[in-house]
């Protein structure tokens, strides 16, 4: 269920707002700050084979301007995440088509490890499950390695529930946690 700073989302534009996070989109100027996301190991090893791990600035610049330059309409979309009071990138966040045919949705997250434990990453899945679903989209997915444990609690947190294995994305064994509209924020024992 996720917590009361979830509970809020402010949509303005392009950005997303929760009690303690800013959703913002991405920019060339975050590349330093993005790479102790992507480039660390801890978060890289689920992100394979979708993404490797981002070695260096000048490849997380470019990554970066991929990402700045894709055709994504609404609802999908990538988001930086700020903690709002500080100004300090923590992570990423995005809705996105899933492969191989795109007719799913996935959300995703990823923090720096020095991120993590406060639950933030549940906190942006939720926010941008509010703007999908306010864009019109009925139902959302994740999909979470077997052994991440992590992922599985944070797709839980953010409302959603599992409904078994897959390995229709990715080419991998996955399990599959979806959110429908009519769920989100509803308490559950």
């Amino acid at each position: 269920m996720p917590t009361d700073n979830a509970r809020h989302v402010g949509i303005k534009g392009d950005v997303l707002t929760t009690a303690r996070l800013r959703l913002r989109p991405w920019r060339l100027e975050d590349a330093e700050a993005a790479l102790a996301v992507y480039g660390a190991a801890d978060v890289a090893r689920w992100l394979s084979p979708a993404m490797a791990r981002v070695t260096d600035p000048a490849a997380m610049r470019e990554l970066l301007a991929g990402w700045l330059a894709e055709d994504l309409t609404l609802p999908c979309g990538r988001w930086a995440v700020e903690h709002a009071a500080s100004g300090e990138l923590v992570g990423g966040v995005g809705v996105l088509p899933l492969p191989p045919e795109g007719d799913d949705l996935e959300v995703v997250w990823q923090l720096a490890p020095s991120a993590w434990g406060q639950g933030y990453a549940a906190e942006a899945g939720h926010a941008v499950a509010h703007h999908a679903f306010a864009s019109g989209v009925e139902e959302l997915f994740a999909v979470v390695r077997t052994q991440n444990g992590r992922g599985a609690a944070t797709a839980r947190r953010v409302g959603m529930e599992w409904v078994g294995e897959t390995e229709k994305y990715y080419d991998l064994r996955l399990q599959v946690y979806r959110l429908r509209k009519g769920e989100l924020d509803i308490p559950t024992p």
